[in-house]
């Protein structure tokens, strides 16, 4: 087991489910937190729909929840620079220090909205739509990995820029810094492959996609890094899953140094933001990160999770701006 992270009981009787479902070519939803703490498993989701989860994935999707659809409107009140600043600086000691190469750093802003996790669900745009009421939802453009056949790929991402920039592709691909966080991920996310297939390898580097928000578009850098899973004795989805956790883009290198920093800069568990979710159809995976990612606690008040990946150059006053520039509604 590679994870830094020790399963809880809970945890290891989802991977099992997994494992055995998996194993029989039997279709099922899961969901993993971050911490490896708490997981969600539902079999045959599609077939015995009772509403307490709703996902939208290009492979598939449950009926919609009871909400309203329309343009929703978020106010935030984020934590004040100079707190961000303090986060920022335990992340870049620990950088100097050689702990880690590069390390995803997030924070949790308090929102104020009219829309329900169901309206938020409905009204977002996304590759992936996830919503397990009264918790979270979440509508994320980031692949976790997808099995179709031997053949297993990831699509690591990282850097953005505002698409209304001038030359904003071109400068996205030239950004020092932006360069430095995605040459470091595809190499962890080559190496995390390589630990349950063979054959990897980097297919495509460095393409770009745009993603419409609610404050105008944004060019996303991503690349695809493909191996090749023995299945000859069977599929055991748990088990491949957990080798690979937690995702690369949103913890950092090397893993367990920098979970360590993590924790000590964020200062509390992240739960079920930036874990993973993915649906099983009997034979292909397709699987999520759960970034874009709006929480509800147990009073009611919803909070907005984002983050950016801090290498040995950035500067704390850019992440903290694009910290808050991720706080949106894709629509």
């Amino acid at each position: 087991m590679h994870t830094p992270f020790q399963p809880s009981e809970q945890v290891w009787a989802t991977l099992e489910a997994m494992n055995e479902a998996s194993h029989r070519g039997q279709p099922f939803f899961f969901i993993l937190d971050f911490e490896l703490q708490e997981g969600v498993f539902v079999l045959e989701p599609l077939q015995h729909h009772d509403g307490s989860l709703f996902f939208a994935f290009p492979t598939a999707k449950t009926p919609d929840p009871i909400g309203l659809k329309g343009k929703l409107t978020l106010t935030p009140s984020p934590e004040a620079p100079e707190r961000y600043a303090e986060r920022f600086d335990i992340i870049h000691q620990g950088l100097m220090r050689g702990d880690s190469f590069l390390t995803n750093l997030t924070i949790r802003t308090p929102i104020e909205t009219e829309a329900s996790l169901a309206d938020i669900y409905l009204s977002s745009e996304a590759t992936y739509r996830v919503l397990l009421p009264g918790r979270f939802v979440s509508f994320s453009p980031e692949c976790f990995v997808k099995l179709q056949g031997d053949e297993l790929a990831t699509h690591p991402m990282k850097g953005t820029i505002d698409a209304r920039i001038l030359d904003a592709a071109e400068k996205l691909r030239a950004d020092y810094k932006e360069g430095c966080e995605h040459h470091t991920i595809v190499d962890l996310m080559r190496n995390d492959l390589s630990r349950v297939a063979e054959g990897v390898h980097v297919r495509r580097f460095k393409y770009l996609t745009e993603l419409h928000t609610s404050s105008g578009p944004l060019l996303q850098m991503s690349s695809e890094v493909v191996g090749s899973v023995d299945r000859s004795e069977g599929l055991r989805l748990g088990n491949l899953i957990l080798q690979l956790l937690p995702a690369g883009s949103i913890s950092g290198a090397p893993k367990e140094r920098t979970v360590a920093l993590i924790q000590e800069a964020e200062g509390r568990p992240r739960g079920f933001y930036t874990g993973v979710c993915g649906y099983f159809d009997g034979a292909s995976l397709d699987s999520a990160v759960l970034i874009r990612f709006v929480e509800e606690d147990a009073s009611g008040a919803h909070f907005y999770r984002s983050g950016g990946g801090i290498t040995i150059n950035s500067v704390a006053e850019d992440e903290y701006r694009e910290c808050l520039q991720k706080i949106y509604i894709p629509q």
